[in-house]
């Protein structure tokens, strides 16, 4: 693989984002880099819709803030694989007294459930190619 050929376009990156579930967010908490994995699902606008518990730091610091979010799959036997990386920023919708609709059905949020939606604004992504032969071997 050229160095040309390991960079996904945007495109791609959201293709490959779209099957998976979980991922990694990385906010500020307290003026520190803070990484939570989380679960989380691409709606229709394309945002990306994750779980967060109503009284998490991630809540607090997502609110009308930038965080960033990875996911990806890399073979840990032979290193193929991707990752794709997502910057932009956040609002939180909590559910109140049923569901929340904000735009479309897919962000509704039910009774007592939180949901930090992110705004990709800065898309990257890579492909892994296999590791050169012994290179894993202490």
């Amino acid at each position: 693989m050229n160095a040309d050929s390991d960079l996904l376009d945007s495109r791609q990156a959201m293709r490959l984002l779209a099957g998976m579930t979980t991922g990694r967010v990385i906010y500020t908490a307290e003026a520190l880099p803070a990484v939570l994995p989380v679960r989380f699902r691409l709606a229709e606008d394309g945002s990306v819709l994750l779980d967060a518990h109503p009284s998490a730091d991630l809540v607090r610091a997502a609110e009308g803030g930038v965080i960033a979010f990875e996911t990806g799959e890399i073979d840990q036997s032979d290193g193929n694989g991707w990752s794709v990386t997502l910057l932009g920023r956040a609002d939180v919708i909590t559910g109140g007294d049923g569901h929340v609709r904000t735009g479309s059905p897919d962000t509704a949020v039910t009774a007592g459930r939180t949901v930090i939606r992110m705004y990709p604004e800065l898309v990257s992504g890579r492909r892994f190619g296999a590791l050169p032969e012994g290179a894993g071997e202490p």
